[in-house]
Parts: C-alpha cells; sequence; structure tokens
C-alpha cells in the first residue's frame, strides 16, 4: 500500500513538467531545470535529515527470525519452509537472487519506457508538442498509480504471485499500448521486493539489500534504448526495454510453476494474526538476544 502513493508524485511531475519545461525556449527551459533539480536535492536532504533523527526501530535478525517461524507454524507447513528457506545459507538462497535479477530487469525497463514516453509520442503522433507529449505521460503515470491501488485490492483476494504474472504480459507499440505496460508495470516493484523477500528469516535485511539494489538497472538500460533510438527510431527502441521485461518475467513465471518457489512463498502467506508493528517484532528479538547473552554471561561466570 505504502508504495501505491509513490505513483501519485509520478503524476504530479510530468504535469509541472509540462508547463516549467516545455512551454519555453531552450535557454530558459534549461534555466527552470536547474532550479528545479535543486529544489529536489534540498527537500531530499532535510528529509533525510528527518529520518537520521527520528526515532525508527531496529529490525534484528532475531526479530524476523521468529517471524518467520510463527508465520510457517500458522500455516502448519514449518517444517518443510525451514529446511527450504531460511535455514539455508544466504549462497543458496536462489530465489532472493533471481528476484534480484528481475529487479534489475524490470527498474530498467520501467524507466527506459517512461524516459522515453514522451520521444516515442512525439514521433508517432503527429502535431504532438513537447508539452503534448508530457500530458499524455502524466496521464499514464496516473494508470499507472491507478494500477498500484487496483493491484492492492486484488491481492486480498488471489495469490501476489498470480497477480504478478498476469501484470507482466507482453503488449504491441503505440501510446494506447503504452498506457496498458505502465498499468501493468504497476505492482512489479512491491511485488517482487515482498516475494523475494518471503521467507528469508535471518537473512532478511541482508537480502532486502541485494533486492533494492536491483534499482540500478534504472540507471543502466534507459543508455542502452537511448543509444537504440539514435541509430534507428524511438519506436524501435522500445525492443530493448520489451527484453528486458521479458527477462523480468522470468521470476513471477518461477514462482508460480517451480514447487521450490511456490512452496517459500505460500507457506508464509497468513501472517494477518501477526504482530503489526515492526517494533514488536524488533523488540522480541532484541529481548531474545538479551537472554542468550545473560545465559552466556552466567556459563562464564
Amino acid at each position: 500500500m505504502s508504495q501505491a502513493f509513490n505513483g501519485i508524485g509520478s503524476v504530479v511531475a510530468p504535469v509541472l513538467g509540462s508547463y516549467v519545461f516545455f512551454n519555453f525556449d531552450d535557454r530558459k527551459a534549461l534555466a527552470n531545470v536547474q532550479w528545479v533539480y535543486l529544489s529536489i536535492a534540498v527537500f531530499v536532504l532535510l528529509l533525510a535529515t528527518l529520518f537520521l533523527f527520528s526515532n525508527i526501530p531496529e529490525i534484528t535478525d532475531a526479530g524476523t527470525y521468529h517471524q518467520t517461524q510463527r508465520s510457517a507454524n500458522m500455516a502448519q507447513q514449518a517444517e518443510s519452509s525451514n529446511s527450504d528457506t531460511h535455514d539455508k545459507p544466504l549462497s543458496k538462497q536462489y530465489r532472493l537472487f533471481h528476484a534480484s535479477f528481475a529487479q534489475f530487469c524490470y527498474c530498467g525497463a520501467q524507466v527506459a519506457t517512461a524516459s522515453m514516453f514522451i520521444n516515442y509520442a512525439t514521433e508517432t503522433r503527429k502535431n504532438t508538442s513537447d508539452s503534448t507529449g508530457s500530458k499524455l505521460f502524466a496521464g499514464a503515470q496516473a494508470v499507472f498509480a491507478v494500477g498500484r491501488f487496483f493491484g492492492v485490492f486484488l491481492m486480498k483476494y488471489f495469490k501476489p504471485r498470480h497477480i504478478f504474472l498476469a501484470f507482466l504480459k507482453r503488449g504491441n507499440t503505440g501510446i494506447a499500448i503504452l498506457y496498458v505496460v505502465l498499468f501493468f508495470e504497476s505492482i512489479c516493484f512491491p511485488t517482487i521486493v515482498a516475494l523475494g523477500m518471503r521467507g528469508l528469516g535471518r537473512h532478511t535485511k541482508r537480502g532486502s539489500g541485494f533486492i533494492i539494489g536491483g534499482v540500478i538497472g534504472g540507471a543502466c538500460v534507459p543508455p542502452l534504448t537511448g543509444v537504440a533510438a539514435e541509430r534507428h527510431s524511438t519506436g524501435m527502441a522500445m525492443v530493448v526495454p520489451l527484453a528486458f521485461f521479458v527477462a523480468a518475467w522470468s521470476f513471477p513465471f518461477c514462482v508460480n510453476v517451480l514447487p521450490s518457489y511456490k512452496k517459500g512463498i505460500d507457506a508464509f502467506e497468513n501472517t494477518k494474526n501477526e504482530p503489526s508493528s515492526v517494533a514488536e517484532w524488533g523488540e522480541k528479538g532484541s529481548q531474545e538476544e538479551q537472554r542468550r547473552e545473560t545465559v552466556v554471561g552466567e556459563i562464564k561466570s
């Protein structure tokens, strides 16, 4: 749900850009761009300062272990889950690494598609200015935001891995289809994170770092798409993000087909009765660690 609100900001930005960047000559537009990015930098700095002084509870390894253990027991699959997921060393968490690869490919394809949207609109749609293309892009991002909220609603009634598989089907070129692409890619990022981290137990913190690190794909794929657009056309360049979407599609395919993937995910699905506060799990894990340290100290003394 928290990721769904991210889409709202992605709607506002192109609308503002259509008025700030594209309604002036190139020199004035560039002057406006520098102030926009400076404002963003100041805001991010203030936000980072706020997090620095905020009392955010620490998620301990013991806390994530207890949460995983109890979730598995509730699903009556603790024995099989323990042997196939969090008791394995990090190097053998194959679903985690596959999720990280899928996140890299998906983020790259998503950013490349969004980056080339305005160029695609102006090249393929007659009498379309950059400002109009930006407004069309804002509409596509609105569909993206709606898709995230709609995906949250569907996950109440269907397994996330089933929805994930449907949301990564391919489409053809055209602005209308790009709207559909943004709608169906809306739930991919948070769902890859959730499915990739499910059942990692004591590896949760490190595992989340691997998956979130996949956003580097957003810096790698757009330049490749740009080179293809310069050498051919924007329409032909869309083959690049398409290839990465297909690569990302391998993850929802595996979590819906491979038994080892499905068992590790479905075993931890029933968590509605679990404590909703991260602090509760962190506190419980800390208490366990303190008790262990006390026992060790008594033995040494």
